[in-house]
C-alpha cells in the first residue's frame, strides 16, 4: 500500500514562499539542496507531515503535490499508466531514492518516491 509521506509546494519564488511559511506557521526550513527547501511542520512532541518547497517547473509552476511512498516504482508507474495516469517526469534517480511525477486521470498531480533501501 502506498502511503503519503510528504508534500511539495511549487512556486516561482521559492525563497519568498519558504520565508512566508516559516514566519506564519513556524515551519523549519532547511538550506536548499537541488533548489529544494526541505520543511518540517512538526516536532518530537507533535507530529506533522513534512515536505518541501521548490521552484516549480514549466509543467507545474505553482501548486501542491502529495508524495506517495511505493516499494516498486516501475510497477506503480506502469499500473498508473494502465489506469489512465499521465507521466510528467518518469523515474529519476537521486542519491537515496527514485522519484516520478504523474497526473491522475482527474488532473491531480502526485509524486511517487521509492527509497533505494527498498530495492
Amino acid at each position: 500500500m502506498g502511503k503519503v509521506i510528504g508534500f511539495e509546494l511549487n512556486s516561482q519564488e521559492p525563497e519568498k514562499a519558504a520565508a512566508f511559511y516559516s514566519k506564519v506557521f513556524g515551519w523549519e526550513v532547511a538550506t536548499p539542496k537541488w533548489d529544494y527547501w526541505a520543511v518540517m511542520t512538526g516536532n518530537k512532541d507533535k507530529a506533522g507531515i513534512n515536505g518541501g518547497i521548490g521552484k516549480g517547473p514549466s509543467d507545474f509552476p505553482h501548486g501542491t503535490r502529495i508524495q506517495i511512498e511505493v516499494n516498486a516504482i516501475d510497477e506503480v508507474i506502469a499500473q498508473a499508466k494502465h489506469n489512465g495516469a499521465t507521466i510528467l517526469r518518469d523515474k529519476m534517480a537521486f542519491d537515496d531514492f527514485y522519484l516520478a511525477y504523474l497526473v491522475d486521470p482527474t488532473g491531480i498531480g502526485i509524486g511517487l518516491i521509492q527509497y533505494k533501501n527498498n530495492e
